[in-house]
């Protein structure tokens, strides 16, 4: 049984001027399956060979192999750039000459042309490659990780209190809680995360946010810099308003109080009324 989206082992049984065919197992030479001479990556085949060869549908909706290894096959999570969109779908590269396409109906959220995405590679009912952003159910449950690990997750959907759902090695389901980020994230984002916890769902507790320690160092460093971009002067302050601070700094009052505070012991800045200057 030919598995189309995947690799195959097939022997070959006929050559031709335009590429190899291979034994597509019924019997019938008709069915035979075409390894064209550009996807045979110069390689000089003779009958009884056996080839380890991809397969899939061309343009034109023909069984066709090749031996060149694509980004993803069927039963994959694959993340990969979406190369156009028409008004009943995407279509996303997956490094063979034939792109893989996305129905409207598995757009879970918008796409944007040129933009990485995580997907999730299946066969259409017509036996046609396809792909869907509703990856949730084909994440996996955690194993091997423990608190503290370092990892990445790539952005996949948001929940209503803000949370944020991430695939975790983009294999695995877990959650960075709306309080545990800042920055504005987008669908396709891929981030540094640390882990922080596990769900009895199978869910894994992932943070961004570095060590407290590691924060304030850099939010300091943040803050400097401002200081000397703006003539070494500032109109925040540790009264300015959580939403100021946040919308300029991207951190929490707190944050920026503490990391203030460390700036004023260092003798580096001091604050007034107005705000903050350099020393």
């Amino acid at each position: 049984m030919i598995q189309i989206g995947d690799f195959n082992k097939l022997q070959v049984v006929r050559i031709a001027e335009i590429g190899y065919y291979l034994d597509g197992g019924t019997g019938n030479t008709s069915d035979d399956i075409l390894l064209p001479n550009k996807s045979a990556l110069n390689a000089e085949l003779n009958i009884g060979d056996q080839v380890d060869a991809f397969i899939y549908r061309d343009s034109k909706d023909r069984i066709i192999a090749t031996l060149k290894k694509p980004l993803a096959k069927v039963g994959d999570l694959a993340y990969l750039k979406v190369v156009s969109t028409t008004k009943i779908g995407s279509f996303v590269n997956f490094g063979l000459e034939r792109d893989i396409f996305v129905p409207f109906r598995e757009k879970v959220y918008a796409l944007q042309n040129d933009k990485y995405y995580l997907f999730y590679i299946y066969l259409d009912k017509t036996g046609r490659l396809a792909a869907t952003t509703d990856i949730e159910k084909h994440l996996q449950n955690p194993k091997g990780f423990k608190i503290g690990d370092h990892t990445t997750g790539t952005v996949y959907g948001f929940q209503t209190n803000g949370s944020v759902k991430v695939a975790v090695n983009n294999l695995y389901k877990g959650v960075i809680l709306h309080n545990e980020y800042f920055n504005e994230l987008k669908h396709g984002d891929v981030i540094e995360l640390t882990i922080n916890k596990f769900y009895e769902d199978g869910r894994i507790g992932v943070t961004p946010r570095k060590s407290s320690r590691e924060e304030v160092v850099s939010l300091q460093d943040t803050i400097l810099d401002y200081l000397k971009t703006h003539d070494g002067f500032m109109t925040f302050n540790d009264k300015t308003s959580p939403e100021n601070i946040y919308n300029t700094f991207h951190v929490s009052k707190n944050h920026f109080k503490n990391a203030l505070g460390g700036l004023m012991k260092k003798n580096l800045i001091e604050q007034n009324s107005e705000g903050t200057k350099l020393k």
